[in-house]
């Protein structure tokens, strides 16, 4: 009995497989992932390489005539996360590639929000007599894809948050000791989170206070250097902390008001140093964070503290939720997770959607989503 075909849905899958490989690599590109295939037969597979190198098709094809020559990509089908751009930038468009390389048929996960790019890429390809269908596993590839798409339909990165507290909802006891809240299990999984994020985001006191190195280390994966973002309107981080003493001091940006002193100190280091828009007496968050946009990174992980996130909170800029729960108990003298977010009315409270559950050692881990993104 002859076996099946590869299916669209199929090749969709390996393609978002191929897609997570290169999360928090490719920013301001999403990572894409393609497959090039024939009947029963993967040809060619591509993830989007790091920025300024050759997106996710280009990779697929050229792996496709290395493995099985050029004439086998003559009538073959592709199965594509995002909408293959149509544009020159750092690479060609990636429409004239697989029409020049004579793929018959193209399977897209979702359209580029790009407004250069959105639906012309698909009209390219019709017009040189390419098959296209739009929309295989959609709300999977927008999923993937909810950076860049953010940053398109938003104007802002997709801000993940992370918390870890007590069952009495402490992240730290009254002098400031938070080491360690939760266990080892489930500070692997944080730097998993961090390592698919473009940026980890943190506040000036938990900076102050951890002094963290703010890096992912992730066994077995690809070395990942999120960059580290500090919220610190008036710079008041000592340029002696770890966050600037580290061998890739570029990758450490902080916002701050315009005039801060200390800028021109932390430019010296190597550092950026981002003058943004105050409001109330604080940095206007929403507009800090759509300059992280403009700046290129699409999403970021926010690691608090209790401030910084309730302030995102009433700001209206997380989107999803990841808490830690250990099994311990601080009590009422301990730092809380989260500042006042200002609700009189409980109707008001900050509601989770798609609440996940799973646990992690002897910790539990809550994730869920806040809006209707992406």
């Amino acid at each position: 009995m002859a076996e099946a075909r590869i299916s669209s849905e199929r090749a969709m899958r390996l393609a978002l497989r191929l897609a997570r490989r290169g999360a928090g690599q490719t920013w301001p590109n999403p990572s894409v992932g393609a497959v090039v295939y024939r009947g029963t037969r993967i040809l060619g597979r591509g993830t989007t390489r790091a920025s300024g190198g050759a997106h996710a098709e280009i990779v697929a094809i050229e792996n496709a005539r290395r493995r099985h020559g050029p004439n086998a990509l003559r009538g073959a089908s592709m199965a594509v996360t995002l909408e293959p751009c149509c544009i020159h930038g750092r690479t060609g468009p990636c429409t004239d590639a697989l029409v020049e390389a004579g793929v018959r048929r193209v399977f897209i996960g979702c359209r580029d929000s790009h407004p250069k790019v959105s639906g012309r890429g698909i009209r390219r390809l019709r017009r040189a007599g390419i098959v296209v269908d739009v929309g295989v596993l959609e709300p999977e590839c927008r999923t993937e894809h909810r950076g860049f798409l953010s940053v398109q339909e938003r104007g802002r990165p997709f801000v993940s948050l992370k918390l870890a507290a007590t069952l009495d909802g402490r992240i730290a006891t009254a002098d400031g000791k938070s080491r360690w809240i939760t266990g080892q299990a489930s500070r692997q999984i944080v730097h998993r989170l961090r390592a698919r994020s473009d940026a980890i985001v943190v506040g000036s006191a938990t900076a102050r206070t951890d002094d963290p190195r703010l890096d992912a280390r992730v066994t077995g994966r690809m070395p990942v250097r999120p960059v580290r973002v500090l919220v610190d309107s008036k710079l008041r981080v000592p340029v002696s902390s770890r966050i600037y003493r580290v061998a890739d001091v570029e990758r450490t940006w902080a916002l701050c008001a315009p005039g801060a002193r200390g800028i021109a100190v932390r430019n010296r280091l190597g550092a950026r140093v981002l003058e943004c828009p105050v409001r109330g007496g604080h940095l206007d968050l929403r507009k800090a964070f759509g300059r992280l946009a403009r700046e290129g990174l699409t999403e970021v992980l926010v690691e608090g503290g209790g401030e910084l996130a309730a302030a995102l909170l009433r700001a209206r800029l997380i989107d999803e939720f990841h808490w830690f729960v250990a099994p311990k108990l601080i009590g009422g003298d301990g730092r809380p997770a989260l500042a006042s977010l200002g609700l009189r009315q409980l109707a008001k409270a900050v509601a989770l959607k798609e609440v996940r559950t799973r646990k992690s050692g002897d910790d539990i881990l809550l994730t869920g989503s806040i809006g209707d993104f992406p």
